[in-house]
């Protein structure tokens, strides 16, 4: 791990010391080579403080114990119908796995403990179809799973459900994670499966307003297996559940790096919106310097110093998504000629094809309008193409620049393109901040 790593992971810190993590773990995970490596995982949040309750599915054991005993299984997932014989096969199932899972905890040396804390009923009969042994999720036990939390005790949370005459039910672990998640105020729901994530009509989803995803699970284009997982997620942060996270568990180290990372490695859902653009402040300007780094050493932009950005902080933007910089872009300005030029423009690698440059381009735009002026500049070697053809400049020559933009352009001897657009008044309004700059 790099000394960068470790400051990533530091920033993040502050935020989840001592607040609530459910981790819901498909059983297909569970079997793999890789679950161990999870379990590790979440050795490295416990250590830090983070409170980690662990929840798990049985329908790929479900599904082997079938086909072992040659068995029909009437549904595997826990939201069908569920018999006798498929009951059995869940019970059998589900204690197996709790205790693959509490060996592994103890041998990261953590304490955990195999709950009863779902309290369930039946499903019952849903337009004529009687579904047994299903069960839905009436309430948790907080006070248990609070007790537990609280004496350093990892909660580990099988597919079932108990109601007070002692029966037992089979329920689906996708809902019985959001109602966890909801009892104890969880900040984050982690849903670990066999798939990358979210992929709609073939592409995946790395980031999404709850509300987007809610009209998008009404229309089709999800896979078949994973409409619990956007369903659920819709649900968790309907219910308050700030962020659920949906990454794939055959990823060494992705637990981590799905929670410690601006990027991830999963889909994230969100509750609120966690993207903004705002000004610079003095910290960021850091930041900007190592956001700019690569584009600076192939000389697609020019080298600031931070002597240089400091002299213009006001004039630079930073875009943020959870409080940490991935683009930035700075306005500098020639009231006396009515000009403004969107300089800086650069946005993370990992935040790429996102449509945050065009965001910051519009936001540009805006800001020139705001301020009175009529016409924006842009200097470019090697994007000029982009700006073309996503933001409507045209070609320019040097004769466009003020006097004193013109001198500098010809001091440095970069030849850069010119480009121009005309400015009107925006229709698309952008998220924004309105933080002074520091």
């Amino acid at each position: 791990m790099k000394p960068t790593d470790l400051r990533g992971i530091l920033q993040y810190i502050p935020r989840f010391r001592e607040k609530t993590f459910i981790v819901s773990v498909d059983g297909a995970i569970i079997t793999d080579e890789n679950f161990a490596n999870i379990l590790l995982d979440i050795a490295v949040l416990r250590s830090l403080n983070i409170r980690v309750v662990l929840a798990h599915g049985a329908a790929a054991q479900v599904k082997a114990l079938a086909e072992q005993q040659h068995v029909q299984a009437s549904d595997l997932e826990g939201s069908g119908i569920t018999d006798a014989e498929t009951l059995k096969l869940a019970l059998t199932a589900a204690n197996r796995l709790t205790h693959e899972i509490l060996e592994g905890l103890s041998a990261h040396d953590l304490r955990a403990a195999a709950t009863n804390a779902i309290i369930a009923h039946p499903l019952g009969i849903i337009q004529g179809v009687d579904h047994l042994f299903t069960g839905k999720v009436e309430r948790v036990d907080v006070e248990l799973l609070q007790t537990l939390l609280a004496q350093g005790i990892v909660p580990v949370i099988p597919p079932l459900g108990f109601d007070g005459d002692g029966k037992t039910y089979r329920v689906n672990s996708d809902s019985v994670a959001v109602a966890v998640a909801d009892a104890l105020k969880a900040i984050k729901l982690i849903f670990i499966t066999t798939h990358d994530g979210l992929v709609y009509q073939g592409q995946l989803i790395r980031q999404i307003l709850v509300g987007d995803l809610n009209a998008l699970t009404n229309k089709a284009g999800f896979p078949p297996e994973i409409v619990s997982k956007a369903r659920n997620a819709v649900a968790a942060c309907t219910a308050g559940v700030q962020r659920v996270h949906i990454i794939n568990g055959l990823v060494d180290e992705g637990l981590l790096a799905e929670v410690f990372s601006n990027e991830g490695i999963g889909t994230l859902v969100y509750a609120n919106e966690y993207q903004q653009i705002r000004p610079a402040k003095k910290k960021d300007i850091r930041s900007i310097q190592i956001l700019t780094k690569g584009s600076v050493e192939t000389s697609e932009l020019v080298k600031r110093t931070r002597a240089m950005i400091e002299k213009q902080l006001n004039d630079y933007y930073i875009f943020e998504i959870d409080k940490n910089p991935v683009a930035c872009v700075a306005l500098h300005t020639y009231p006396e000629f009515k000009k403004g030029e969107l300089a800086c423009l650069y946005v993370s690698p990992s935040h790429e094809n996102q449509g945050i440059g065009k965001k910051l381009i519009q936001y540009i735009e805006k800001r020139a309008f705001d301020l009175g002026l009529s016409e924006l500049l842009t200097l470019s070697t090697q994007a000029f193409t982009y700006f073309q053809s996503k933001a409507g400049f045209i070609d320019g020559t040097p004769d466009d620049l003020p006097p004193a933009r013109r001198e500098k352009y010809e001091q440095n001897k970069r030849n850069s393109k010119v480009l121009v657009k005309k400015l009107a008044k925006p229709t698309t309004p952008i998220a924004v901040s309105t933080t002074t700059t520091a």
